[in-house]
């Protein structure tokens, strides 16, 4: 098992590049099973739910190939709508597959999708919104069995702004007769550049980034070249890093109104951040002051997977803090790790009070999910010593050569084996 090794106490200068969001690209794939002719995306990073997701499309007929980091996908052979639990379970994603089986075969059979140990992810609001537009369900042995052979469009109305749900109710309607709308849907950028995606293969949808999408439903989607947004969370984590270690960084590859809301807290905090040309400078001369109340919530508000590195900031910012985790109940197993280091932290039910710390010190901590080990490798940047940090499989599901981009800011950390 591979570790990372870092030695605290670098400050960070220099420039990087953000690679695509891994949030994007997971629906954006999926929907490529949609069409028979050939999609080319660019910029496709080394992410291992990435690489999960592609396997999927192998294993469902397509054919996927790199040149670079261009993945040409070609879906004409396409023919098994079929995914099991050993291709599943790693993914949280896989599950976007029901929609897209659902518009191309008009069947389904999904195992339950697993992915990072974040808490109770129901897929309810998925299955509810298909059987909406006339999809025939069946849960049974840890299976999904769906029968869209009758599905037409319909209005949907989610009670929760789920991204995972509005994304397979789109792939699902743009290929059945009439108009899909879909009312409280998520409105993350994510699904923009979903939207984006299919019009540019011949998909009639509008409203995304709205609490309303509208789909008109069309015959056949045709091929389609294609650069996805960057990733907000990954930039927002390096954003963060530079408040905690202290420094001047540029992040190139963003698109400022996506990460509005983590910019106004750092702002308030005491970091200098500008935006031209779709890079982002940030610049940290003095310790950051602690934020006074953080709310996880749908976008445009705080990111839930922004959460570990905010904690892990407010661990070293002077002052107190209180988080507040409204989307994920068990999304706060970083914190034991974090108190191993020395932060001061108290839980109660879902709320984090936090009393800023003078130093946080290197110790031997565990990556339980994605986003928990990002927290951990920051808290690892600014503590005193060495910080061993073991799971970092975790890590690399979402975080294109993390190391190496650290490592040309300044950073000492490298992977070691166990």
């Amino acid at each position: 098992m591979k570790k990372y090794l870092i030695n605290g106490g670098n400050s960070l200068f220099g420039e990087i590049d953000i690679e695509s969001s891994k949030n994007g690209l997971l629906p954006i794939l999926s929907a490529t099973i949609l069409t028979q002719e050939e999609c080319v995306i660019h910029n496709v990073p080394d992410f291992l739910d990435i690489k999960n997701m592609v396997n999927i499309l192998i294993h469902t007929g397509l054919k996927c190939k790199y040149d670079g980091n261009t993945l040409v996908i070609n879906g004409s052979n396409a023919n098994c709508n079929e995914v099991g639990l050993e291709l599943t379970s790693p993914l949280r994603s896989s599950i976007y597959t029901m929609g897209a089986y659902l518009g191309r075969f008009k069947k389904a059979k999904i195992s339950y999708p697993g992915g990072c140990d974040i808490g109770i992810r129901p897929i309810d609001l998925h299955i509810r919104g298909l059987k909406d537009l006339g999809a025939k369900i069946i849960e049974q042995h840890g299976n999904i069995y769906c029968d869209g052979s009758e599905m037409r469009g319909d209005k949907v109305f989610l009670d929760f702004p789920s991204v995972g749900a509005t994304v397979n109710i789109m792939l699902a309607g743009v290929l059945i007769e009439g108009t899909t709308i879909i009312y409280n849907c998520a409105k993350e950028p994510e699904i923009v550049d979903l939207q984006n995606f299919l019009n540019a293969m011949g998909a009639k949808i509008k409203g995304a980034g709205s609490s309303t999408i509208t789909i008109k439903g069309v015959k056949k989607l045709h091929k389609v070249n294609w650069t996805p947004i960057g990733d907000r969370i990954v930039a927002g984590t390096y954003m963060i890093a530079c408040a905690m270690c202290g420094g001047k960084i540029k992040l190139n590859n963003c698109i400022y109104e996506h990460n509005e809301y983590l910019i106004n807290l750092l702002s308030r905090a005491g970091c200098n951040i500008l935006y031209k040309d779709n890079s982002i400078v940030m610049e940290t001369t003095r310790r950051p002051k602690s934020i006074q109340k953080i709310e996880t919530m749908p976008y445009p508000a705080f990111a839930t997977d922004l959460q570990p590195q905010i904690m892990a900031l407010q661990c070293v910012s002077s002052g107190n803090s209180i988080i507040v985790e409204n989307l994920y109940e068990t999304r706060y197993k970083h914190v034991p790790e974090l108190i191993k280091m020395g932060a001061n932290i108290i839980v109660k039910n879902q709320t984090a009070f936090i009393n800023g710390v003078d130093k946080l010190y290197g110790a031997e901590v565990k990556a339980s999910d994605l986003r928990a080990g990002a927290g951990l490798v920051l808290a690892g940047l600014c503590a005193k010593g060495y910080t061993t940090i073991n799971s970092i499989e975790h890590i690399l599901r979402g975080y294109d050569n993390f190391d190496g981009k650290l490592q040309s800011l300044g950073a000492d950390i490298k992977i070691i084996n166990d």
